[in-house]
């Protein structure tokens, strides 16, 4: 690659880890599992996109509110359509009552496919999670503009996470 379809190839690689906090946290899984290559390995035993959002699908279920904050994101090309990458991320996850700060590295894997790039594989690495003493999530609603304070209109105004949690 020249250093114009490089640095094309960079941004391209980044908005994945944008579109990956973006779909999970709206609970898109449509477009969560497009940012995969479609023959993905699930598991020790899965492979492809079906099996992808099942997966996702369970693991969602499991827990409310997510909110995924991309910080640095760190990329290595290794040809023209292989690169790695590690991207640093601050979440914050509602665990029942309970309300969840974690710091997070991903370690990537990711590929050119015609056109696109997508994930290979996506590495969860924990540093730390933390409990809050209280639930942003409990709090009465801000009715913002009128008050900065309180419970927002997120997610609950995305349609895909409102028919992620009908589809129950």
């Amino acid at each position: 690659m020249d250093a114009i379809e490089r640095v094309i190839a960079r941004d391209e690689i980044s908005q994945l880890a944008s579109r990956y906090a973006l779909a999970m946290d709206s609970r898109d899984l449509d477009a969560l599992v497009g940012l995969f290559v479609e023959d993905v390995r699930v598991g020790a035993d899965g492979c492809g996109r079906e099996a992808l959002r099942d997966s996702f699908d369970q693991q969602l279920r499991e827990i409310g509110v997510t909110i995924l904050f991309v910080g640095n994101h760190v990329i290595d090309f290794e040809g023209e359509d292989e690169a790695s990458g590690h991207v640093y991320c601050r979440a914050e996850v509602q665990d029942g009552e309970r309300w969840i700060h974690q710091a997070i590295l991903y370690r990537d894997r990711y590929r050119r496919c015609g056109e696109r790039w997508y994930f290979v594989r996506r590495l969860h690495r924990l540093w730390y999670g933390l409990e809050a003493p209280t639930s942003p999530i409990q709090q009465p609603d801000a009715n913002w503009p009128e008050r900065h304070a309180g419970r927002g209109s997120l997610p609950g105004e995305w349609e895909t996470w409102r028919a992620f949690w009908k589809a129950e």
